[in-house]
């Protein structure tokens, strides 16, 4: 009943008038079926349909069509942008997934995606190296590199009181050196600020 609902809202969202048979021709299905459709929503208070007439949501029907359609968009730009789902699959998963979505668990998936492409230390980058590591396994050496280079940036924003660069990683290959266990805490204070002035929430838990 709601994918009738998404699919009303979208295309009254594309033309002035909705049909029987854009309806179908949308949904995939037989115009009959459409009808048998309608009428039950009619009843329930969610379109206004007559026998051979335009369709029209309520005001009810719009509002579940319209969260219906937020809802697919989420999770199909998470399953694309974030997880690199093909846009076919995410599409039809999206179909399926958004009918058992909660407002709040939408809004933090939503919340989710603004932190990994606002977030300096995640970003496009970070998502490449999620890509590699599900097609080749871990790179313990990308993953040192990346934790220097995120270090790196925050020097350009910070003066770094105390900075451990390293994190214990496996011993290094032909070795039997192991990585010096070090503090996992980062004091920062803002560039040009004085000697013993922090900067309110500035440290920062290495991973």
């Amino acid at each position: 009943m709601e994918d009738y609902l998404e699919a009303i809202f979208d295309l009254s969202e594309q033309k002035k008038a909705v049909r029987v048979k854009d309806i179908a021709g949308k949904m995939d299905v037989r115009m009959p079926t459409v009808t048998s459709m309608l009428k039950t929503l009619s009843e329930r208070g969610l379109v206004n349909y007559e026998r051979y007439e335009y369709v029209e949501l309520t005001k009810r029907g719009i509002a579940i069509g319209r969260e219906m359609r937020r809802k697919h968009d989420a999770l199909r730009q998470f399953l694309t942008d974030i997880l690199k789902v093909d846009d076919e699959t995410a599409d039809v998963e999206a179909c399926r997934m958004e009918h058992a979505l909660g407002s709040e668990t939408l809004d933090r998936i939503r919340d989710f995606m603004s932190f990994i492409h606002t977030c300096p230390r995640t970003g496009e980058s970070w998502l490449e190296r999620f890509d590699e590591y599900r097609r080749n396994g871990m790179n313990m050496e990308a993953c040192r590199e990346q934790a220097e280079a995120f270090f790196y940036d925050l020097r350009q924003c910070f003066d770094v009181d105390e900075t451990p660069l390293k994190k214990d990683f496996p011993a290094e290959r032909g070795t039997d050196r192991a990585a010096t266990p070090i503090k996992d805490t980062v004091t920062l204070k803002k560039k040009g600020a004085r000697r013993g002035e922090r900067t309110p929430g500035a440290a920062v838990k290495t991973p």
